[in-house]
């Protein structure tokens, strides 16, 4: 079987990073965290597991944006990389657009949806969530 990486990084390429494999999820967050981190009305996200994802090169900076929850990012250019949680300790969320080919992996689902800023379109394609995560009710 042939191990497929991908590679990603921050603006200015400070920060590389590799995964390998298939995320667990890939969505869209439509959370106020989010909203704020990166200034957009929403975000893509994939999560892989830990043993599956590796920093090249770079030491990016930590946000702790609420209790148990660290965002890395990088002190350069300010790109976010990362969402982590002591909730799910053995993955890790990383913004789907600084992956090199960000193609690779399309959404199949929308969270916090009751978060969602009213002019920012539902995509009727993916699945709905309106709460956290496609794990939870």
């Amino acid at each position: 079987m042939t191990m497929h990486f991908r590679e990603g990084g921050c603006l200015c390429g400070a920060v590389r990073f590799r995964v390998s494999g298939t995320p667990q999820y890939s969505v869209i967050c439509h959370c106020a965290t989010c909203r704020k981190a990166s200034g957009a009305p929403s975000v893509a996200w994939l999560t892989f597991a830990r043993s599956q994802f590796e920093f090249l090169s770079g030491e990016p900076r930590i946000y702790r944006s609420s209790q148990g929850v660290i965002r890395r990012f990088c002190g350069t250019c300010g790109s976010g990389i990362s969402y982590e949680t002591a909730k799910y300790p053995h993955s890790i969320d990383l913004t789907t657009m600084t992956l090199d080919d960000p193609q690779s992996f399309p959404p199949t689902g929308e969270v916090w949806l009751e978060h969602r800023v009213s002019w920012e379109a539902v995509n009727p394609s993916l699945e709905q969530f309106a709460h956290g995560s496609v794990d939870e009710p």
